[in-house]
């Protein structure tokens, strides 16, 4: 395992810290006058899923985090339980809370392609693609001259999901959604 320095702590870098693996999300580089520079950051608990302020001083050392990653599908939801499959080997099955899996949890559907990102042989996050693909279940129809909110509307996708959307999209489209920010990008298919 290789050790980290206060410096080497950049944006994306995973670290251990009190037992636990962190993602760096934040990094600046403070020199302050007749002081030792420190870096100021701000991680994230892949556990926990908590976000904090950290500072890293120049005499401090940081293990790398081994974050293993493997494909796996998303299969169906159960009471608030979210099962997967090992991509390949639908026989090796497991289940993941809600809480473990985030935001990105709202656009999971059945037979989704995730990545499973495991730290000790315990399976600490799941990372869905950047962009999925939903079809629109519910679209209020647009009114016209109705352009003062920019011209969207809140629309709801087959996973209960809702996202706004132009006017023009409607019930029975496929848009096209960023998992990380829950924003529309653009319409795949037209009903």
């Amino acid at each position: 395992m290789s050790r980290l320095s206060y410096n080497e702590l950049k944006i994306g870098t995973v670290f251990v810290k009190d037992g636990a693996p962190f993602r760096v999300l934040e990094y600046a580089f403070i020199r302050m006058q007749q002081r030792k520079p420190v870096a100021q950051l701000k991680i994230k608990n892949l556990i926990s899923g908590k976000v904090q302020e950290f500072t890293a001083h120049v005499n401090d050392t940081f293990e790398e985090a081994e974050i293993t990653q493997t494909p796996v599908k998303f299969i169906y939801e159960n009471r608030g339980q979210y099962w997967f499959h090992e991509a390949g080997n639908p026989k090796n099955r497991f289940q993941l809370p809600a809480e473990a899996i985030g935001e990105g949890v709202q656009f999971l559907k059945a037979n989704t392609d995730v990545t499973a990102d495991t730290f000790e042989e315990r399976i600490i996050n799941i990372e869905l693609p950047i962009k999925i693909d939903l079809k629109v279940t519910e679209a209020p129809p647009a009114i016209k001259g109705n352009t003062a909110q920019g011209g969207t509307k809140l629309a709801t996708l087959e996973t209960g999901a809702k996202v706004n959307v132009p006017l023009f999209v409607n019930e029975g489209d496929v848009v096209r959604v960023n998992t990380s920010t829950g924003e529309y990008i653009e319409r795949v298919e037209k009903n």
